[in-house]
């Protein structure tokens, strides 16, 4: 037999194995990660099918989606099967699905919890590789009005212009405002600096009636909020 009839593609499997089909039958939500993938790479190898392949690839990043949204085309195509253009889909998939989030955390919501902080950061400093600083500025029933980033890199050797955050808040008519930042290193303990910032944003805040409810950090799956350990 030639290559071609020894094929992997998803087109010789058995109907009920075709991840395509399956989509069409039973909907988006019955495939997994490995036949999402496998649905833009189209065909394997001569070993190997498609679905093995994706399954692969997601092992090397431990079956992270937000891992494997972070590789290149040249990562990826160290994978045998896997060409620039495989490559290339996998990334712009990935790329969709990480700006449709940003566009659902722009969406003005209502903050009712630190959990709902974190939904709304997270996509936009959660997988950042540099740290970021952001307010979140809400009315007085804590729907937000706006998200400001503040600065840019560590907190530690920063300036942060609380004339500045404040001069906004009122511009806004924010009655209360939440301070938001990132640990790209994973770590979720605030650090002297995170303490102290928050202690002069809090302050500032009382003489001018504004509450800073709280000082959540987050990293690429978790959180650690201020307020839930009783810190402000």
């Amino acid at each position: 037999m030639n290559y071609k009839e020894n094929s992997l593609s998803i087109k010789a499997w058995a109907e009920d194995d075709r991840p395509r089909e399956k989509l069409l039958l039973k909907g988006k939500s019955s495939l997994s990660d490995a036949e999402l993938i496998a649905i833009l790479l189209g065909s394997g190898s001569r070993n190997e099918s498609a679905v093995d392949l994706a399954k692969r690839i997601l092992v090397s990043v431990n079956n992270n989606l937000n891992q494997l949204g972070k590789v290149t085309v040249n990562d990826l195509i160290k994978f045998k099967g896997i060409g620039e253009a495989k490559a290339i889909s996998i990334i712009t998939a990935l790329e969709l699905g990480r700006r449709r989030r940003l566009a659902e955390a722009m969406v003005q919501s209502k903050i009712t919890s630190s959990k709902a902080v974190f939904e709304l950061m997270q996509p936009i400093i959660g997988e950042l590789a540099h740290e970021e600083f952001w307010i979140v500025f809400l009315n007085n029933s804590n729907k937000v009005l706006q998200k400001q980033q503040l600065s840019k890199g560590g907190l530690t050797g920063t300036l942060v212009d609380v004339r500045l955050v404040f001069k906004k808040a009122i511009e806004l008519n924010s009655t209360a405002i939440i301070l938001c930042h990132n640990h790209p290193s994973g770590k979720l303990q605030p650090s002297n600096a995170d303490k102290l910032i928050t202690t002069k944003l809090s302050n500032a805040g009382k003489s001018l009636d504004i509450k800073v409810l709280d000082h959540i950090i987050i990293t690429e799956n978790a959180y650690f909020s201020f307020a839930d350990e009783s810190l402000l």
